[in-house]
């Protein structure tokens, strides 16, 4: 033990510690929630017409490289969801006669949605009971876009990196 070190005395024990780190510096108390979701997201919710066709529905899905889209009415307003599980139903029962039916006739009519405050362990919770992966955000019956399930995942597990960063940090001081 080289010469310089000394140990810890009952004297020092008396004086006051302090801490770079602590239990409050290194937690988080915040809950995930939609809104911290939607920030990340970039542009406005990809969205589609009843009397559009599904072959247009199908090349949308295509080019913007997402799994469903939001179906609004005229004003705007949420009308339905139109999936690709959907689109592939409607292939089964109907073979070669399927694209050009209307979103109208194959949407899903009743939708489950979520607000920007909503917890994302809820929307996830909502997600894995319904068995669906899309959510469109409605906040005083506005669209503000659409969370996935991939989205909440996601999210979830970067918070848990960093939750579990933030333990080791304070493990090792």
């Amino acid at each position: 033990m080289p010469s310089s070190y000394q140990g810890p005395r009952s004297a020092n024990a008396a004086s006051e510690r302090t801490f770079s780190q602590s239990v409050a510096s290194n937690t988080n108390t915040e809950t995930g929630r939609v809104h911290h979701l939607l920030a990340n997201k970039d542009g406005a919710p990809i969205t589609i017409t009843a009397d559009e066709t599904l072959s247009a529905a199908v090349t949308v899905l295509r080019d913007k490289r997402i799994g469903a889209l939001i179906v609004v009415d005229a004003a705007g307003t949420l009308a339905g969801i139109l999936s690709e599980r959907d689109i592939v139903r409607k292939l089964a029962e109907t073979p070669g006669q399927t694209l050009p039916q209307t979103v109208a006739e194959n949407m899903t009519r009743t939708v489950t949605t979520c607000g920007p405050s909503d917890t994302l362990i809820e929307v996830l919770r909502r997600m894995t009971e319904g068995r669906f992966r899309h959510m469109p955000v409605v906040e005083n019956g506005a669209i503000r876009g659409m969370v996935t399930i991939g989205d909440v995942v996601g999210y979830r597990l970067n918070e848990l990196e960093h939750e579990a960063l933030q333990l080791k940090q304070l493990i090792v001081g």
